[in-house]
């Protein structure tokens, strides 16, 4: 998070769990990008994304997971991007700086 907030100078929120995640933006909280794990409790990071594509199509979404396998699942599933950890930082600089220029 600390990292981020430097390096797009904007708001970063976080919450627990998915499912914080989504009631936040459910009740019109914004988020210019949704940056998520897939194994995160009580939502996990696929159902955010499907419900965040769902509500609002042009919602970017980042998906992140330890597993590779993950990749391809995400990308058929409407991810924005897919970050396989461990990352470098500058790799999940680039993918965000890329969707906050445009």
């Amino acid at each position: 998070m600390n990292a981020l907030t430097y390096c797009v100078n904007r708001e970063i929120i976080s919450f627990a769990d998915g499912l914080a995640a989504w009631q936040y933006l459910d009740k019109g909280g914004d988020a210019d990008i949704v940056i998520s794990d897939v194994d995160m409790p009580m939502m996990n990071g696929f159902e955010l994304l499907s419900k965040c594509k769902a509500r609002w199509e042009d919602k970017i979404f980042i998906l992140m997971s330890g597993r590779r396998t993950n990749a391809e699942k995400a990308e058929l599933s409407g991810a924005d991007a897919f970050l396989g950890k461990p990352f470098a930082i500058n790799d999940l600089f680039n993918i965000v700086q890329c969707y906050v220029v445009e």
